[in-house]
């Protein structure tokens, strides 16, 4: 037994070696998102693209980009509620609130298709030119999707008609709307574009660096964009007014999603690497990375269910939808 000299001692020996050392790294936060349910789609192959959400009905339509299909699945019950099938390749897909419209880009045809979203029956489709990819609604219901070698189409949901284009120097990726204004992602390019839907311009142009920025997400409230870049991977921050950085990190590889939980300012950033980064959007420290599976980078964030849903490809388990609850 050592001697309360010798424990002195040992005590002092400790600490100057450790204020040697300089401090500690930052320790990463134990996780608190907890893998609540998993949702099987069943009979799905291959990957799986964009999900878009029916919040007030409580329901998801799933892109199965190499099933061919897309899905409508009750979230409540984890049931699916049938299936489109006979698709090429889809691979955008967004849901139309006020027409209560599902609606799918498909990159192998070229189509953007309208369907009810009661009983997944047809209402229309539209040609717009190859590659149709990311869709999204704005606030005034009209369809934003990216396609071909460059270009966005603003569809009229009504009477399923091209009202403008925003042509640009490469295709599409991730993109976002705030109002007339549209941020898109051109990895082929190394570029961030600023356009203007109504004006059909492009209004500012800035360097993407490092490479292949796919997934991008806005929070408005503080004029911040999310960009998530593959190689190498990192997260970087833009000034949405000015395109300036404020901040990088590294993140996991392989994304396609990213998405901000404006509640707990935090960023997700979805990766086939099989994890979930989770970041505090202010500090810009990743607080924990969660496991998902191989290939699942897709996924989207519902603050009205306070869920965050993973898509999982088949692979050594079966297609899935990963369902993680926020517990703090």
């Amino acid at each position: 037994m050592m001697t309360p000299r010798a424990l002195l001692t040992a005590g002092l020996f400790f600490l100057a070696g450790s204020a040697a050392c300089g401090p500690r790294p930052h320790a990463e936060a134990v996780p608190d998102l907890v893998l609540e349910r998993i949702i099987p789609l069943n009979g799905v192959a291959g990957r799986i693209d964009h999900l878009a959400v029916d919040i007030q009905g409580k329901r998801l339509f799933v892109a199965e980009l190499g099933n061919g299909s897309v899905e409508a699945i009750d979230f409540t019950r984890g049931a699916s509620l049938g299936r489109i099938s006979g698709l090429k390749t889809p691979q955008g897909v967004a849901y139309l609130p006020t027409r209560d419209e599902v609606v799918v880009a498909n990159g192998g045809d070229g189509s953007v298709r309208f369907y009810r979203s009661a009983d997944l029956a047809p209402e229309g489709m539209i040609t717009i030119g190859p590659d149709a990819d990311n869709l999204r609604v704005d606030t005034s219901g009209r369809v934003v999707v990216g396609f071909g070698g460059g270009a966005l189409a603003v569809i009229n949901p009504v009477n399923k008609t091209v009202g403008a284009k925003l042509l640009l120097p490469a295709h599409p990726e991730g993109f976002w709307l705030d109002g007339d204004r549209v941020f898109v992602n051109l990895p082929d390019a190394r570029r961030i574009i600023v356009g203007d839907l109504g004006a059909g311009r492009i209004v500012a142009s800035w360097p993407a660096a490092p490479l292949w920025n796919f997934p991008m997400a806005e929070d408005a409230k503080t004029g911040s964009l999310a960009i998530v870049y593959r190689f190498p991977p990192r997260l970087q921050l833009r000034d949405a007014a000015t395109g300036a950085v404020t901040l990088s990190r590294s993140t996991c590889g392989d994304a396609d999603d990213v998405m901000i939980d404006t509640f707990r300012h935090r960023i997700y950033v979805i990766c086939g690497d099989g994890v979930v980064d989770v970041f505090d959007q202010r500090r810009g420290d990743r607080l924990f990375r969660i496991n998902t599976r191989p290939g699942a980078r897709t996924g989207v964030f519902v603050p009205a269910w306070d869920r965050l849903i993973v898509a999982a490809r088949a692979g050594h388990d079966k297609a899935a939808l990963l369902v993680f609850r926020p517990q703090l």
